[in-house]
């Protein structure tokens, strides 16, 4: 994709269907006059006069114990500089949606024209009754440092500038494993600190805390090492003025044990490398271009442990890791303030859990066979589900243990259970799927790359890394809807099965598909001719293996697409049905549902293969399955054979696989909802467990359910997943969005990859 189209995608994605990345959502009903009177007036005097009683009440009555500001004026805005602060509102909305989907904490954004620094204070405390917490962002130093302290001393809610601290606490938590690991202490090693902005003031200050000897730091800016005898120092600088006679990086980092870099990119080179001292640890956080690049320094020095703010290496410093849970935290015990105990407490959580058996779920996502700490493990994966549970307590613990909490917590295991549930509603997968397709992509071929939503959604699997495209179909009109939408790229492919060109392939293709059919009624110039057919064709790419897998299905009714995949490339070994699944992203997170496209009235042994590769799917995310085989009737209500059928399958299940987690018969509600089923089914297999597969008793059942919760709730959905084919082949359904079909790329990608791992490897 080009600089332009990439800037135009940009811009359309923050102008199209509604301006902007967030809005409001009401969290009461609001469909009567009843509703209405108790919202507003007359209902709503009851709680104002509650609160005048007692201001605490606030948090009890409304939103305010959730609501979080981030709040700038632009002035040092990402890697853009003072740009204002209109224009840094797109900077504020999306740290509000880092807020919500990973801790569940709303955010209004609040943009201050003011560079005044005793007008954006003055503005700060007079909204801050509106709000739980505030976020300080984009603030440009020195001043940044007076408003945070002044806020936090002069405001009773917690105050916390993320430029200056979400860094330190990431990195001083990498940083204490990385000690660890290299086997030094913190109190004796010598530190290099390039950058003396407000991230790298308060990095270098949380060191300290930790340990870091004043002596044993030195901390350079743009004109050099920062020395007690430089004149118009700021406070802050001064404050980490060295005594030592040297002025430049290469002088510092001689003999060092440790870099931190939060400066400009390529100021590191190797030779500076190659003077510190043994297992030295190297922090380039410039971002997206470190202080060295990451290849170039591991290959210099072997015993180097490095990180960087990219998240395409090991050991990635992002604040994602901090201020959603560290506010959460805070938020949650209405603490006063985030002081440092609390921010100690974040960074000891943080690298303690590294230190963890990583769960499965992060290993896929990853494609890592095992995470497990080391040089390249000191941090925690940013999609990793514990963070939730682990940091928001740590925070609140610290700040009731310092003196600051006003609601102090009292049943720690029902709080970490509440933060879970709060993960429930963010749908972390399609992050996760992606993140994985990218780790090893494969050759995707494109069916019907000549429509132009396929051909999008190509050209997004290409730009993000997540497949190698093959663009099947007409020539002519693929380069000139790649011309369209200024899709670049030399090395796709593009083949039109139709074109004379394609001759020696398309005999290549007929003579293998004859042999496999020819006693199955098929003859040489029948094969021939069926290969002038993209979807006939394209299987056949992927059966001899110029192709990892197949993407088709847009622009034809699914059960004509279904036939040659089946007759060409046939089902896996040991399967005697195939089936598909789709996932929901739900508010109470991914929802597996099978069969949504193939299996009209499965029998009760098809159900149990259905749901047993369901379980298989699941698995392959991460997820471990918890099934409900769903029915009309409950435990035998019924006698009906519809819901016999189903009874039958969980029985063989239970007997043949009491390993899964599968019960039924049950009606949806009940298998949704927990207190229901404990309530008057206590004794199911399911009861106190979190549903997240359902298997219906017939296709009618599953695609409307399926297809009512994308419409009616906009869940976004993944699939047709096909289950039980013997490659990775994905059939999309009828006019699939762009996002769908990436979603399917990636899940084609991963099919891929898995088959791979279980290939038998050559001596």
């Amino acid at each position: 994709m080009s600089k332009q189209s990439k800037r135009l995608e940009a811009l359309v994605y923050h102008a199209k269907p509604t301006p902007g990345k967030i809005k409001v959502v009401p969290t009461k009903k609001y469909a009567t006059q009843r509703d209405l009177s108790l919202a507003y007036s007359p209902g709503v005097a009851e709680p104002c006069l509650e609160i005048a009683k007692d201001v605490e009440n606030v948090y009890k009555y409304t939103a305010k114990g959730n609501l979080v500001a981030v709040i700038s004026n632009g002035t040092a805005v990402l890697g853009l500089g003072n740009i204002g602060p209109e224009a840094s509102k797109p900077v504020m909305e999306g740290k509000g949606l880092l807020f919500k989907i990973f801790a569940d904490i709303d955010v209004f954004d609040i943009e201050v024209d003011t560079e005044d620094i005793e007008a954006f204070i003055a503005t700060v405390k007079n909204i801050a009754p509106t709000f739980g917490g505030i976020n300080l962002e984009d603030i440009k130093a020195p001043e940044a440092f007076e408003i945070e302290r002044r806020l936090k001393e002069e405001l009773d809610i917690p105050v916390m500038h993320d430029d200056q601290h979400g860094t330190a606490i990431i990195s001083a938590a990498a940083l204490l494993n990385a000690l660890e690991i290299a086997e030094k202490k913190i109190d004796e090693v010598k530190i290099v600190v390039s950058g003396a902005g407000a991230a790298a003031i308060s990095c270098t200050r949380l060191y300290q805390a930790f340990g870091a000897k004043r002596e044993n730091i030195v901390m350079l800016d743009s004109k050099g090492v920062i020395r007690d005898d430089r004149t118009s120092l700021t406070s802050e600088k001064a404050e980490f003025a060295t005594h030592r006679k040297i002025d430049t990086l290469d002088e510092a980092m001689l003999n060092a044990d440790v870099f931190v870099g939060l400066s400009q990119p390529d100021i590191v080179t190797p030779n500076m490398l190659l003077s510190m001292a043994a297992n030295p640890i190297v922090f380039a956080m410039a971002n997206p271009n470190p202080e060295i690049q990451y290849q170039l320094a591991v290959d210099t020095r072997d015993d180097i442990i490095m990180a960087t703010g990219r998240s395409d290496h090991p050991n990635q410093v992002n604040n994602v890791l901090g201020f959603p849970f560290i506010f959460r935290g805070a938020l949650d015990v209405r603490a006063t303030k985030i002081n440092e105990a609390m921010k100690m407490a974040a960074v000891k959580a943080l690298s303690d859990l590294a230190k963890e058996s990583v769960p499965e779920q992060v290993n896929i996502a990853y494609a890592e066979t095992k995470l497990t700490f080391g040089k390249d493990y000191i941090i925690p994966k940013p999609f990793d589900p514990r963070l939730i549970a682990v940091v928001p307590p740590a925070v609140a613990k610290a700040a009731m243990e310092s003196g600051v909490a006003k609601e102090p917590i009292e049943d720690w295991d029902r709080y970490k259970n509440s933060l879970l549930e709060r993960l429930g509603s963010d749908n972390k997968l399609v992050r996760m799927l992606m993140g994985r397709a990218k780790t090893n992509p494969k050759r995707v071929v494109f069916a019907e790359a000549d429509q132009l939503d396929v051909l999008k959604a190509a050209q997004i699997a290409y730009d993000e890394g997540i497949a190698h495209p093959i663009l099947l179909g007409r020539k002519k009109v693929i380069l000139e809807l790649m011309a369209e939408i200024e899709f670049i790229a030399d090395d796709v492919a593009i083949i039109d099965p139709k074109s004379d060109k394609e001759t020696k392939r398309k005999n290549r293709y007929a003579k293998a598909y004859w042999e496999k059919r020819k006693r199955q009624g098929v003859t040489i110039y029948s094969a021939e001719k069926v290969m002038r057919e993209r979807n006939y064709f394209a299987a056949m790419m992927v059966n001899v293996g110029d192709a990892d897998a197949l993407i088709t299905g847009y622009s034809r009714n699914y059960p004509s697409v279904v036939r040659p995949m089946l007759e060409l490339i046939g089902m896996a070994d040991g399967v005697t049905r195939v089936a598909t699944t789709n996932v929901m992203m739900t508010q109470r997170g991914p929802m597996f549902l099978s069969d949504t496209s193939i299996n009209i009235d499965p029998s009760a042994k098809d159900l149990a293969k259905i749901a047993r590769m369901t379980s298989r799917v699941s698995k392959m995310f991460g997820i471990e399955p918890v099934t409900a085989m769903i029915s009309y009737s409950n435990f035998g209500s019924s006698e009906n054979p519809r819901a016999e059928k189903v009874r039958e399958a969980v029985a063989y299940l239970h007997k043949a696989h009491p390993e899964m987690i599968v019960d039924g018969e049950l009606q949806t509600d009940f298998a949704l909802n927990q207190k229901m089923l404990q309530d008057i089914f206590p004794f199911s297999k399911l009861a106190g467990r979190k549903v997240n597969t359902l298997i219906f008793p017939n296709l009618d059942s599953a695609n409307i359910t399926y297809k009512l919760l994308k419409e009616l709730n906009n869940a976004e959905s993944i699939g047709p997943i096909m289950m039980g084919m013997r490659k990775p082949v994905h059939i999309l359904q009828l006019g699939a969005s762009v996002d769908e079909i990436v979603n399917m790329t990636a899940i084609a990608v991963i099919d891929a990859q898995e088959r791979e791992k279980r290939m038998p490897k050559l001596a």
